[in-house]
């Protein structure tokens, strides 16, 4: 065989350049709390669910309501997002390899259902996912496992059987966590090299025979 048996694939920052604008947000909000976004933040945001984010701005700030914060920031992104979220390089062409070659792949995100929805809908719908997951779908979301181990459970897979496409440091430990082999082309916020990681720049450099390459590093 020359691919895994399926990929997972993240959304924001790996299939479609969303992260800059969910950066926006958060510095947006994090104005109207009285705190001024630096990179002294993005620990904290970039790659980071919605509650995990709103959490840290009200603490940062400390001021403001963290349910309130949460609704802000989702409903900020969402606007971003409908009025456009461009894919990666790369993206594309690597989606059509994989149908070809007949190796499902899904959508395992951070973010909430809403903006999954918005941007499946949008710059993804011709994209054909064996499904898509959100923050919303499992108890935990990323750094943990749960979201990879659930999307192996769902397509019938061990998570050693699949490779997780990220792009962030959460997202990396929530894949290497779950078990799956494990692909990083970093965006925004640099990701910690591990034995069980492989690194690319772009999605351009990305085939099926490399993703297989992937399981390697993942536990046995």
């Amino acid at each position: 065989m020359n691919a895994p048996a399926a990929v997972l694939f993240d959304m924001d920052g790996t299939l479609v350049d969303t992260e800059v604008l969910w950066w926006r947000t958060a510095e947006e909000i994090a104005e109207s709390l009285g705190h001024r976004l630096t990179d002294a933040d993005a620990p904290e945001v970039v790659g980071r669910a919605v509650e995990d984010t709103a959490a840290h701005l009200v603490r940062v700030s400390r001021g403001g309501d963290q349910d309130e914060v949460a609704l802000a920031l989702t409903e900020n992104f969402f606007r971003k997002v409908e009025a456009g979220a461009p894919m990666r390089p790369g993206a594309q062409r690597l989606l059509s390899l994989l149908e070809a070659e007949g190796v499902p792949f899904a959508l395992v995100s951070a973010s909430p259902r809403v903006v999954v929805d918005s941007v499946v809908g949008g710059s993804l719908a011709h994209v054909p996912f064996a499904f898509t997951m959100s923050a919303d779908d499992t108890p935990r979301t990323k750094p943990h496992p749960d979201p990879y181990r659930t999307a192996a459970e769902r397509l019938g897979l061990v998570p050693e059987a699949c490779v997780a496409v990220e792009d962030s440091p959460d997202g990396a430990a929530s894949a290497e966590a779950a078990g799956c082999g494990l692909l990083i082309v970093p965006s925004l916020l640099p990701v910690p090299s591990s034995p069980r990681r492989t690194f690319v720049n772009s999605l351009e450099e990305v085939t099926p025979a490399l993703l297989r390459d992937c399981l390697a590093g993942a536990p046995s």
